[in-house]
């Protein structure tokens, strides 16, 4: 008897885009026949991963620093999760503008200090380790932030990321995140 596989997504965000990105995840791994639990950390406490096949654990990246829920979750669970099957990825605007800069020192640095020092710090041999973009929003941000992010305008803009609505722009590639979709469909099979 062939038991549909059970994924968990948890995930912490700070202007939405590990949301929409976690959703999308969601979505085409659904469609590959299993099923998901999508569950936003801040809003809502995990009590039990046991049934789950493979758990996803992702957080918006602001200043070099995971958002707070996420991160109470891999310590919360850090023992049980090193016997599963466990993918992270985070959302960067600036990881987005650094590949198009081609700055693959820091790009290295970013995936060391964001996925694997974080998978390290709670014991995890990850299946997968992904940054993909984020979103930009600045009208969410608060004065002390707009100030501080808004010399990347002119360099978002130069990679050629349009404003969404004012002041909101997105530099997430969506076709990598289904393709990371769904090698991990194939990682659990």
């Amino acid at each position: 008897m062939d038991m549909t596989k059970k994924v968990l997504i948890v995930y912490g965000t700070r202007f939405g885009a590990t949301e929409s990105t976690s959703a999308e995840i969601a979505r085409i791994l659904q469609a590959e026949g299993l099923e998901v639990r999508v569950v936003n950390a801040g809003k809502e406490k995990v009590t039990d991963i046991s049934s789950y096949d493979l758990i996803i654990v992702s957080s918006g990246m602001q200043m070099g620093k995971w958002t707070k829920e996420p991160e109470q979750f891999l310590d919360r669970f850090q023992k049980e999760l090193a016997n599963k099957h466990v993918a992270i990825f985070v959302s960067s605007g600036v990881q987005a503008l650094l590949e198009h800069e081609k700055k693959t020192e820091e790009i290295e640095a970013n995936r060391k200090q964001y996925l694997e020092e974080k998978a390290t710090r709670y014991h995890l041999q990850p299946v997968s380790l992904a940054i993909f973009g984020g979103v930009w929003d600045y009208n969410q941000m608060n004065f002390l932030a707009r100030m501080a992010l808004g010399s990347f305008k002119p360099r978002i803009e130069a990679a050629g990321f349009k404003e969404i609505k004012p002041g909101l722009y997105d530099t997430r590639d969506w076709e990598a995140i289904r393709h990371w979709a769904k090698e991990l469909v194939a990682q659990i099979r």
